[in-house]
């Protein structure tokens, strides 16, 4: 994947995220597009890929949301490159497989970020484990639902380009 590539995937997410943001902040609902962007590209390109979408998506994404300017970036730059690392050791093909390493990097993600808040607030932030598992449940379906359009559409559109030939590609009498 190449940079312009992985640069769109991430300011897809951080548009994804931004615009369906009012469906998170009533807690309704609890997802992060961001991240899983950040693990596509980490998991299509490599660590190096992770590393970069990680930085950028939560840079974009802490410098919107108004919270502690580089604690997301460093936390899905940390992310993105486990799950580079993870991606190129394992050989993962399926599309199930990828949207069970999106629902573990959700899970270190959470953790990870309340961690570091822990320790730059000096008190331990309150998990909401539902919260938690709905994320999960959600960035998992997200990513696979990402995945599988990744592994199917290039094949549909070849198989459309194909079944059109011009009127001009064998003789009609």
């Amino acid at each position: 994947m190449k940079i312009s590539r992985v640069m769109a995937v991430v300011l897809g997410s951080v548009l994804l995220q931004v615009a369906l943001a009012r469906y998170a902040v009533g807690g309704r609902f609890a997802f992060d597009f961001v991240l899983v962007g950040v693990v596509f590209a980490a998991l299509q390109s490599g660590a190096v890929a992770g590393m970069l979408a990680g930085t950028v998506g939560g840079l974009l994404l802490d410098i919107l949301s108004g919270g502690v300017v580089g604690l997301g970036a460093l936390v899905k730059t940390l992310v993105g490159y486990g799950a580079g690392v993870l991606g190129t050791q394992f050989f993962v093909a399926k599309a199930h497989a990828r949207a069970l390493i999106v629902a573990a990097a959700t899970l270190v993600h959470g953790l990870m970020a309340a961690v570091l808040q822990g320790v730059i607030a000096q008190a331990w932030p309150s998990v909401t484990w539902t919260a938690m598992l709905e994320a999960i449940v959600i960035n998992a379906a997200a990513g696979w639902l990402a995945f599988q359009l990744t592994e199917s559409v290039p094949g549909a559109v070849a198989r459309g380009r194909s079944r059109r030939r011009s009127s001009w590609s064998r003789r009609q009498w």
